[in-house]
């Protein structure tokens, strides 16, 4: 049985510490360039995975294991070819007063029981082809605790993008020490749920994406999110962005 996690009846906050962009993966030329949209936090409702879809562009559900419609969102999305990661709740700075779920990966946990937990939320959503980190402004620090992580992640042939919550990540590095494929988040698009807001970041994420020839933006299924981006992300091809899965963009 899954463990018992939080009610989701006001929106988790965002982990975010100023971290400098690194070049991703590229393939375009200048002036052209990709696209990965990551919608974290996914799992809580079908209807939300029903909206994002409608936008009819290219997605990645990150779904948080253990929310009570974390598998129904799974397969929602394996249904219309979306493709899904996990979102792996970590211990964050300031915890426990900053809410965690109760399957979030500790810094107390030893090695063993790590494992097992990451290898739950394998099990749980089978169909994820990735994994970003939820959270996890202080996890990710510790390079001893996110080896664990990335070990298991290795074993399963599954990519992790370092969602960046904190400057001192050690995700990013040494995913590329162990030969897991990887990438890092550049922008979050939804701090501020506001349609203004949303929108410049969006602008940051396209700017990023064209002088480097790709970039990762993380957006969450806010109502303000879902409308900005069912509005404004049919229009990037005009810009010479093309919108790719996550998967696209790691290496």
């Amino acid at each position: 049985m899954a463990p018992a996690v939080p009610k989701h009846d006001v929106p988790y906050p965002v982990e975010t510490q100023p971290a400098p962009v690194t070049k991703p993966h590229a393939e375009k030329g200048p002036g052209e360039g990709r696209l990965a949209i990551i919608i974290d936090d996914m799992g809580t409702s079908v209807e939300e995975a029903r909206s994002l879809a409608d936008i009819g562009v290219p997605l990645t559900f990150s779904i948080i294991p253990g929310l009570h419609s974390s598998r129904e969102v799974a397969s929602f999305a394996a249904s219309k070819g979306i493709e899904t990661m996990i979102h792996m709740p970590m211990q964050s700075q300031g915890w426990p007063q900053r809410r965690l779920e109760a399957n979030g990966l500790l810094l107390s946990m030893d090695d063993a029981a790590v494992t097992d937990r990451v290898e739950e939320f394998v099990r749980e959503i089978p169909t994820a082809v990735g994994a970003n980190n939820h959270m996890g402004s202080e996890y990710t620090e510790h390079e001893e605790k996110m080896r664990v992580v990335l070990g298991v992640l290795k074993s399963r042939g599954l990519f992790f993008v370092d969602s960046v919550t904190t400057a001192k990540t050690t995700g990013l590095r040494l995913a590329r020490e162990m030969g897991v494929k990887s990438a890092r988040r550049n922008v979050f698009l939804d701090n501020e749920q506001n349609a203004a807001y949303i929108r410049g970041q969006l602008n940051q994420a396209v700017r990023v994406a064209q002088k480097t020839g790709a970039g990762i933006a993380i957006g969450h299924p806010h109502p303000a999110t879902i409308s900005a981006l069912t509005a404004l992300l049919p229009e990037l091809g005009k810009q010479g962005i093309t919108l790719v899965p996550a998967s696209r963009l790691v290496r």
